[in-house]
């Protein structure tokens, strides 16, 4: 059961793992409810549980776990802050954004008790808010932002930065990122390129198509981690294969022989 609301959802998994990778298009206050959720970004790795407050920013890259626990489903809640509210918010302060800051992708909160209180008493909004009530979700929206800026006034400098992003160096980036299942258009715009523009730059720096260079250094990372003795099961999904079957097929077709012959 998934409930997209727009502003504030609920999400709930019963009995199995659900684990993917996608493109972070705006900020947002969440909390575990039950279970367990990883988040990771490439740098930092985190289990967040039951209780776990966190706040996820806007245009990222981050791969996900949600795992269900022993005696519940996975069950989660997330209230978005979209950029209209954040630009009309900003604009009635007459606050100006100094600088871009650089931030991890993800922010744990779970120590500030008035959000964790706060995201707490979402839940007995519930019936209201799934029947899109949007003048209370705009409330609650508006009272996030003052809960994390009356934690945190800096804050302010993150989420009311609703710029797009600039250009970057393209091949420090893809270096990092590589291992994202993502769209060449995602990873365009994250550069602050048109996919045209994108496509061009790329195959000036890396001698060949996008498409191909990921797939060879997604291979080659694979490879030299068997070698090190790491599990099949245990580093397709992290370097972006999107199955078992797609990595092995791939895998062969790239070394001669299947990944199982060096896996340990």
């Amino acid at each position: 059961m998934s409930e997209d609301l727009n502003y504030i959802n609920y999400s709930c998994y019963f009995t199995v793992f659900r684990e993917g990778e996608q493109f972070v298009s705006y900020n947002a206050l969440s909390m575990v409810i039950s279970g367990e959720m990883e988040l990771n970004d490439g740098e930092n790795r985190k289990v967040f549980r039951s209780g776990d407050v966190y706040l996820v920013r806007k245009n990222q890259l981050l791969k996900f776990l949600k795992k269900p626990g022993e005696e519940a489903g996975f069950k989660s809640l997330s209230i978005r802050l979209d950029d209209g509210m954040l630009k009309q918010m900003s604009t009635e302060e007459r606050f100006a954004v100094p600088e871009k800051v650089k931030t991890p992708v993800f922010i744990e909160l779970s120590h500030v008790p008035h959000l964790k209180y706060f995201m707490e008493s979402l839940l007995q909004y519930q019936d209201l808010l799934e029947n899109k009530s949007p003048e209370l979700a705009f409330l609650k929206q508006k009272e996030a932002l003052l809960l994390l800026f009356g934690y945190d006034p800096s804050l302010k400098n993150i989420l009311y930065d609703i710029s797009e992003p600039y250009k970057i160096n393209l091949e420090e980036f893809m270096l990092k990122n590589y291992h994202f299942n993502v769209k060449l258009d995602r990873f365009a715009y994250l550069t602050g390129r048109s996919l045209a523009a994108f496509k061009r730059d790329f195959e000036k720096i890396f001698g060949t198509a996008p498409g191909k260079w990921l797939l060879q250094r997604r291979l080659q990372e694979a490879r030299y981690l068997l070698e090190k003795g790491k599990k099949i099961s245990d580093i397709y999904l992290d370097l972006g294969f999107e199955d078992l079957s797609h990595f092995s097929f791939a895998f062969k077709k790239q070394f001669g022989l299947p990944p199982s012959k060096l896996s340990l």
